[in-house]
């Protein structure tokens, strides 16, 4: 587990822009076209950021399309990264295991292809 959790977009909507704003949920919420409960929810971090919300507050806050999104993209890629630790470590990556032996990096491709049906079937 990591030391310092990964921020939810919600704390960094909370923190870095309602609260030093003197903005309220619900006033962001009418402001963006939304309804109410959705911005507390994701400020709980109980829901996750989605496209529609993250272009809206793109676009109330000045910001690129990509902003609002792209930090729900990074938590959710960090906490399952957290989850799937173990299961990750036990994946031996293909540039190690064709270390193991030669004719693996050779074998491979040919494995890959054989069991793929011809379209002429």
């Amino acid at each position: 587990m990591r030391e310092v959790p990964y921020p939810h977009p919600g704390e960094i909507l909370l923190e870095e822009y309602l609260k030093p704003l003197g903005l309220t949920q619900y006033r962001l919420a009418k402001a963006i076209g939304v309804p109410a409960p959705r911005i507390g929810e994701i400020v709980a971090e109980r829901r996750s950021i989605t496209a529609d919300t993250g272009l809206r507050l793109s676009r109330f806050f000045g910001q690129s399309p990509e902003f609002w999104t792209g930090l729900q993209a990074s938590y959710d890629r960090e906490m399952t990264r957290d989850l799937m630790a173990d299961t990750l470590a036990a994946i031996v990556p293909w540039s190690e295991l064709s270390k193991v032996t030669p004719a693996a990096k050779a074998a491979a491709p040919r494995a890959a292809t054989s069991g793929k049906r011809s379209s002429r079937s």
